[in-house]
């Protein structure tokens, strides 16, 4: 019996043992489970916010991309316009009667002289105004100008060139931003 009471006595305490390294086990796993919990729940807010910006700096890169197209569509067509009022207003320059450009010659032939005391007048071959019409020394026939007038000292060295496309290009180029804003707000 002696024999049974030290087997049962040493069932007892493995069992025991046992019983303790289960529990131990037990905490040990709960414990890690806990941690390994804790850190994916850590990494995943981690992702999810990095998630969001990334999508929020798509999400701006996108709108902004979108605003730079608009505006280049927006652009080409505000120069659309503009070039399409530039070559009527040149046309109809080109195509005034002749007693407006007669007018108009005079002015400039009278600017002119500020600069020129007695200038050459140098136009188109569709013109025929005088030198005595214009108030010039002399007029000069010339296939290159379309309608205007250049304006020549005697020894060629001064040139003003009133040619409508130049007078025109030198107050467009000035006043482009003028006429934009007046045009589009």
């Amino acid at each position: 019996m002696a024999l049974n009471n030290v087997t049962a006595e040493i069932n007892a305490l493995s069992d025991e043992a046992v019983e303790k390294i289960r529990a131990e086990t037990a905490q040990e796993i709960d414990r890690i489970q806990k941690s390994t919990d804790a850190k994916i729940a850590e990494l995943k807010e981690s992702e999810d916010k990095r998630l969001a910006d990334t999508i929020d700096r798509l999400d701006r890169q996108e709108v902004s991309s979108a605003e730079l197209e608009s505006k280049k569509i927006v652009l080409a067509k505000k120069k659309e316009v503009l070039t399409q009022v530039f070559s009527e207003t040149l046309t109809e320059l080109e195509t005034a009667p002749a007693e407006k450009k007669l007018a108009q010659y005079k002015m400039m032939v009278k600017y002119a002289k500020t600069i020129i005391p007695n200038p050459k007048a140098i136009m188109s071959e569709n013109d025929s105004f005088t030198a005595k019409e214009l108030g010039v020394k002399v007029v000069e026939k010339d296939s290159r100008v379309v309608a205007g007038l250049i304006l020549q000292s005697e020894d060629g060295q001064v040139e003003i060139d009133m040619q409508y496309s130049a007078l025109l290009r030198s107050v467009w180029d000035r006043g482009i931003k003028e006429v934009s804003d007046i045009l589009f707000g």
